[in-house]
């Protein structure tokens, strides 16, 4: 990675003091708060007006309202797209070391802050997302990146600094992708996410260029340029890590979900891949122990996967959701799984049970969440 200058560092510097300076006194610390409340937090995406609605987790896994918090921006629309809007993963994140809540405003080109009490948001800042587009949104330790869609898509970065974001605009990255407003859903990337030690940072980019690109990233922010490992035709969408480091990417184009070891110089070797027998599979989540499940939005289904310490991997069960599956979370305790449902703007709630099957506890609809997608859980 090309070392940061001297002056760059000074930049950053500059701009954490400027932005401790400017923070009211009653800001001054950014914290989980204590509590036991489960709470599912779930983005409407809707164009009019984006919202985070807050529930609280039932005794039973299901889902009760607890509150509904606007994001002062507006959701957006890809092209072409039907049950999924924002066509990517990773659009809400959830810090909660920090006890704060990331979302992106697509329609808006903003980026907002939530501070997270038990089941309750108190939104904290709205600011530019260093883009047009963004659609979704990582973070690791102190260093928090977004990923634009248009304007030939790109990388934005910020540092958290007592729990309000400061844009770091030499840490953006132009992906060149070519894409505008008029750019088709499946042509528009997918996801941005580092890696577990959070030395790489990871963009996947769907029908665009068919590749992974990772930039090594450090405390002075990303490489110049990634490593880009091409996949022709697979449309890499969404990802995650298994219990043992590797990458595990939904692609939709092959119907499969893959394993691959991301080497230290960015280049990605695959381990495995196994087919799901479904339509449209293109987002991915992981419990804590290490079941992945996937999101089949053209089946309205569930799959259930493991993989193994070489990367092997195998599908053990599909099972049945509203219809649009897209975006889903596992609880932090690994016991339910919630599941983003666009055509409707649901939420179905599964309890996990031996070798992460799953039994349905209940659904609820979303109040203006119509191909929402973004959903978080504590």
């Amino acid at each position: 990675m090309k070392p940061i200058s001297k002056a760059a560092a000074v930049t950053v510097a500059g701009a954490a003091a400027a932005a401790l300076a400017a923070l009211p006194a009653s800001a001054s610390t950014a914290h989980a708060w204590p509590g036991r409340t489960r709470a599912v937090f779930v983005q409407t995406d809707n164009p009019s007006g984006n919202t985070i609605v807050a529930y609280t987790r039932t005794a039973s896994g299901g889902l009760a309202q607890a509150g509904s918090y606007p994001t002062g921006g507006n959701g957006g629309q890809t092209n072409g797209s039907a049950v999924d809007h924002l066509s990517s993963e990773g659009s809400l994140a959830y810090d909660r070391q920090a006890g704060l809540l990331y979302a992106v405003n697509a329609g808006s080109d903003t980026i907002t802050v939530f501070r997270v009490r038990g089941d309750q948001l108190f939104r904290s800042q709205v600011l530019s997302s260093g883009g047009q587009f963004p659609v979704s949104i990582t973070f690791h330790g102190s260093q928090v990146f977004v990923l634009n869609a248009w304007g030939g898509a790109s990388i934005a970065g910020f540092v958290q600094l007592d729990g309000y974001l400061v844009p770091e605009p030499s840490w953006t990255r132009d992906l060149g992708l070519g894409t505008s407003s008029s750019t088709v859903f499946t042509g528009t990337p997918g996801q941005i996410g580092f890696t577990r030690g959070g030395s790489q940072l990871v963009v996947t980019t769907k029908n665009a260029t068919n590749s992974v690109d990772v930039f090594a990233d450090g405390l002075f922010g990303p490489a110049a340029q990634p490593t880009v490992t091409s996949l022709p035709g697979t449309i890499p969408f969404g990802f995650t890590f298994d219990a043992y480091g590797h990458l595990v990417l939904v692609e939709t184009g092959a119907g499969a979900v893959a394993t691959f070891a991301i080497a230290r110089n960015g280049t990605l070797t695959q381990l495995g891949s196994a087919a799901t027998g479904q339509v449209a599979t293109c987002w991915i989540t992981a419990a804590p122990e290490g079941t992945l499940y996937a999101s089949n939005a053209g089946s309205a289904s569930e799959s259930t996967l493991s993989t193994e310490p070489d990367g092997a991997i195998t599908q053990l069960a599909v099972t049945p959701t509203d219809a649009g599956t897209t975006d889903a979370i596992v609880s932090s305790d690994g016991r339910y799984l919630y599941v983003q449902a666009g055509a409707a703007g649901n939420v179905d709630a599964y309890r996990i049970g031996p070798g992460g099957s799953l039994t349905p506890t209940g659904s609820v609809t979303v109040p203006g969440a119509v191909g929402g997608e973004g959903i978080a859980a504590s």
